[in-house]
């Protein structure tokens, strides 16, 4: 899978808007490369984190990923405490991150505790394990939304 694949995925899936920072918008340059997925029906930047991301390099400060190769990316997903512990065997706030291999969904390096997991340069082993995450993100991204649209 390619960062562009992942894009397609996911802008398919309906009421998707992605930010892709780039130099002259005003965004961070440490963010220029990286995409941000957030439900958002109307277009308008939601209040909140995004419900997934692509990044294309480690970040200062965090667990490396193996991110400097030319080509690697990881794919981030706000996967919720119950798919979580389902993919992991523990409760976010237990997860220990550790190594983040290619092709694999693991705890995510530093978001782990908020219910996220990862992976690094999806292949044909974790393809269709990152589409159903990133479906199921996006249903809680949507549900989440329409919670605070009806207060």
């Amino acid at each position: 899978m390619t960062v562009d694949d992942i894009a397609a995925w996911v802008e398919g899936l309906g009421g998707v808007l992605t930010l892709r920072p780039a130099p002259g918008d005003g965004s961070p340059a440490l963010a220029h490369g990286d995409l941000f997925f957030y439900w958002a029906p109307d277009g308008v930047l939601p209040p909140g984190q995004p419900f997934a991301t692509v990044v294309t390099k480690d970040y200062p400060g965090e667990p490396s990923s193996g991110l400097d190769r030319p080509g690697a990316f990881r794919v981030n997903v706000a996967a919720g405490s119950e798919e979580f512990r389902r993919r992991t065997g523990v409760a976010p706030h237990d997860a220990t991150p550790g190594a983040t291999p290619d092709d694999e969904v693991v705890a995510h390096p530093v978001y782990a505790a908020l219910g996220w997991l990862c992976v690094v340069n999806p292949g044909e082993r974790a393809a269709a394990d990152l589409r159903d995450l990133l479906t199921a993100a996006h249903g809680l991204a949507r549900g989440r939304r329409e919670r605070r649209q009806e207060i």
